[in-house]
């Protein structure tokens, strides 16, 4: 007959049952760049035959009521975070969705013109929203394809990729254990959360105007921690919400 050994009673003592393991919030390691990613306020609308000035070949539309007030909102939500830095692109559409947080923060935004949005060649000046509005035969092609470079003379997105990732690369080089403010655009923000996922090219594009991103870059090891969040502009809604 086989003895069994009798279990252990549990320990009586007081410091052993006051210990917990408790879940706790994610915190970077160190050296972690955090990058809160946020697309520019709605800008100017598109009217046939009136194309958008353009800066360095880019459309640059000013912000529209609405956009404004999307920009005053994000400066709101981000106002009592601790962000060491702000950036924005060449386009004033980022320098205007930027202003409300900088002002709050005291701090004056830094130029990085790499993170500008996806050059669209023959679209350029806001005529892919007219495109997209008609379901024209090659911006249908482009979605299928899942690359900005099916348009006349764009960009491709690995080329957008490549330019933009070396920027957020520069940027976390500039700032570890740091947190920074990017204003940027909706396909730099898609490709971004592309490459940190391995996600399809296309798989997040859409990001509302306004909304924000959480980025964490450590070397080659991205996260992407927060995808598109709104909370500061309204409900959940798949209509638009105006803010004027």
């Amino acid at each position: 007959m086989t003895e069994h050994a009798e279990p252990s009673p549990p320990s009586t003592d007081p410091a052993s049952a006051a210990v917990e393991h408790r879940q706790t919030r994610y915190a970077p390691l160190p050296g972690s760049t955090e990058i809160l990613l946020v697309r520019h306020g709605e800008s100017a609308p598109f009217r046939p035959g009136e194309p958008f000035a353009l800066l360095d070949g880019h459309g640059d539309p000013p912000l529209a009521p609405d956009g404004v007030a999307q920009a005053e909102a994000v400066g709101r939500r981000l106002a009592a975070e601790e962000i060491h830095a702000i950036y924005v692109t060449s386009l004033q559409r980022t320098h205007q969705t930027a202003a409300p947080l900088a002002t709050a923060l005291g701090l004056t935004p830094r130029v990085e013109p790499e993170l500008r949005e996806i050059f669209l060649g023959d679209w350029e000046g806001g005529r892919l929203r007219q495109m997209a509005a008609e379901n024209h035969p090659t911006y249908l092609r482009m979605q299928q394809e899942q690359d900005w470079g099916v348009i006349p003379g764009a960009e491709s997105f690995a080329a957008l990729t490549r330019r933009c990732v070396g920027s957020i690369e520069r940027i976390h080089a500039a700032h570890p254990d740091e947190r920074v403010a990017v204003v940027v655009h909706g396909g730099v923000i898609g490709a971004l959360c592309a490459h940190a996922t391995g996600a399809r090219p296309f798989g997040f594009n859409g990001a509302d105007n306004g909304s924000i991103h959480h980025l964490v870059v450590l070397g080659a090891e991205w996260k992407l921690r927060c995808f598109n969040d709104t909370s500061h502009l309204g409900g959940f809604s798949s209509a638009g919400q105006a803010m004027t």
